[in-house]
């Protein structure tokens, strides 16, 4: 659609409007609007700019979650209910509970795999040992696998690592190819275990405008200039109610958080200290916004995001 249309949309004035209150929040760094397939909103705050990398922190995880999605598609993983223990392989401590090889790909996407979380006051020791994957692995089981959510970068790394050995190449070679070509996007290296594997869900380097060209290839139902990235069943299935977020009540499927604003359905991945984009498919609409990360992280923060989305979708 072109940018005349896309821009009646959102008015001028609605345009200022809302790139001024995301400027107001305290910690906006950038904020990216396309409506129809049309960038009308691309504003940088306190100095920063949207082609510059910034830490996604876990917005890795939709990322992360997307991959795996391609690599079901291509036959690597056969489907989300295959034990992640056959894709890890000779990773997997003899050692474990027998219910680790219970747990399937699509229980650690929803993060449902019943194991102690590795995130809040587990994380800094988690990321300290010296094997992150085993160290998840041999993790209690605080719930049965497929239970409730525990949201755990843990299981995200465990999905990375799986990745690693089912294609034989690096998440970062995969996710260059798989993702980072047909997008148009430059992926960097970012942080790696002790093995070399890299960090599945958190610390991935991209900048806002590359979030805003994969918000857009969600949209657009997995496809980029022709091209299927990602099926459209498989975006489908990642948006599917699966748990729900202990802290704010969303729906949580694979790697997506799904919300109502505004009286529609939106679905959105964020990240520590307000990374975040959203996908509005009954508006046509995609929003990135990223922020300054080293105050400390609340809901409330988040919360002044979605109202900001909210005002987004009404003035469309």
């Amino acid at each position: 659609m072109c940018s005349a249309v896309a821009s009646a949309a959102l008015d001028a004035n609605a345009r200022d409007d809302i790139a001024e209150r995301a400027g107001e929040l305290a910690r906006t760094h950038t904020l990216l609007v396309a409506v129809n397939g049309e960038t009308v909103i691309e504003r940088g705050y306190r100095g920063h700019r949207t082609r510059e990398t910034v830490n996604i922190k876990s917005l890795s995880k939709t990322w992360i979650a997307t991959l795996v999605g391609a690599a079901i598609d291509r036959g690597v993983i056969e489907s989300a209910d295959q034990p992640v223990a056959e894709l890890l392989g000779d990773r997997v401590p003899a050692d474990v509970d027998p219910r680790v090889r219970e747990i399937t790909v699509g229980q650690l996407l929803s993060m449902q795999s019943g194991l102690e979380r590795t995130s809040g006051g587990n994380y800094g020791a988690w990321v300290a040992s010296d094997n992150w994957v085993a160290n998840a692995l041999r993790r209690p089981f605080v719930a049965e696998p497929g239970g409730r959510m525990l949201y755990s970068t843990g299981n995200s790394h465990l999905l990375s690592a799986a990745l690693t050995q089912a294609t034989g190449r690096s998440t970062l070679a995969v996710m260059r190819d798989w993702l980072g070509e047909p997008l148009g996007i430059a992926i960097p290296p970012w942080t790696r275990d002790p093995q070399g594997i890299y960090f599945g869900g958190n610390e991935m380097g991209l900048t806002p405008a590359a979030l805003l060209a994969f918000a857009e290839m969600i949209r657009r139902d997995g496809r980029v200039d022709g091209e299927q990235v990602v099926s459209k069943d498989w975006i489908e299935a990642s948006w599917q109610p699966r748990t729900k977020s202990v802290y704010t009540g969303d729906a949580y499927g694979y790697g997506w958080f799904t919300t109502e604003l505004a009286g529609v359905t939106a679905h959105y991945g964020r990240g520590y200290g307000g990374q975040v984009l959203f996908v509005v498919p009954a508006k046509q609409l995609s929003v990135v916004i990223t922020s300054d990360p080293t105050p400390p992280s609340n809901g409330s923060y988040f919360q002044q995001q979605a109202a900001l989305v909210e005002r987004i979708i009404e003035a469309i």
